[in-house]
């Protein structure tokens, strides 16, 4: 017997693969990203100016509360992906259109520059201490690995919580949010828990330096297969829409959904 929930969730996921609601969807995806950003970039400049007022485990965990509140509050309109390696792990999986891909991650860049601009025009050259860049303790192939690594907990943890190709409800919030945060705790001062390619390029672009960008775009989008790997051996393969494989239904939930 279908519930007022399930009900719902299904109108959501109609609407979500309307494609004439495409350009609503590419504009939630520029606005959570700018947020994000904004929290990320912004915590770690802010941090640089007021260390004693802000401190590293603040603006670690800034951005996971941020996309804790853009999946609540922009999660069924457009997916809340907020990162091109979440975007590829969705497509990988099967539970996003390849076509709808770049679309999506322009948005993200889009949103990703216009934040980083934003903290310049606001704090100045203080904005520029807002990337992200490895330890000099550690070399180019350990924090390769280690955003590889974190990025694969990231996307496991998404597809795990995710209806479909979209972060959305109590479950993916938290755990989404609550994973980014949890990362950023224990590994910023390692890499910065990027996990997001654009999460750092954004911020290289503003202050030109493109040296270590390769860790940043690498690292996560390996850690993104790597994840969708993952979910594979877990779950199998996804349903049609992939609800059911991300909610944990890989067989059954559309058998339920006929009673």
């Amino acid at each position: 017997m279908k519930t007022h929930r399930h009900e719902e969730d299904a109108a959501t996921l109609e609407q979500f693969l309307d494609t004439k609601l495409e350009a609503r969807r590419l504009f939630s995806e520029l606005l959570g990203t700018f947020f994000l950003v904004l929290a990320g970039a912004g915590g770690a400049a802010v941090h640089y100016w007021k260390p004693d007022e802000v401190t590293t485990a603040m603006a670690v965990i800034a951005p996971g509360i941020m996309v804790m509140a853009a999946i609540y509050f922009m999660g069924a309109v457009g997916g809340a992906h907020l990162n091109p390696a979440v975007t590829f792990a969705f497509s990988l999986r099967r539970n996003f259109p390849w076509k709808r891909v770049p679309g999506y991650i322009a948005a993200q860049f889009v949103g990703g520059i216009f934040a980083v601009y934003f903290l310049r025009l606001i704090f100045g050259e203080i904005a520029n201490h807002g990337g992200t860049v490895p330890s000099p303790e550690l070399t180019p192939m350990a924090a390769f690995l280690l955003e590889a690594a974190l990025t694969m907990g990231l996307v496991s943890t998404i597809l795990g919580t995710a209806s479909g190709a979209r972060n959305i409800g109590t479950n993916g919030a938290i755990a989404v949010g609550g994973y980014i945060a949890l990362a950023g705790m224990w590994s910023a001062p390692a890499t910065g828990a990027s996990m997001n390619p654009i999460r750092s390029l954004a911020p290289d672009i503003l202050r030109g330096d493109f040296s270590t960008t390769w860790i940043y775009i690498a690292g996560p989008f390996l850690g993104a297969l790597i994840g969708v790997a993952i979910e594979w051996a877990l779950k199998g393969e996804p349903t049609a829409f992939g609800t059911e494989a991300a909610q944990g239904e890989p067989s059954g939930g559309r058998d339920q959904k006929k009673k």
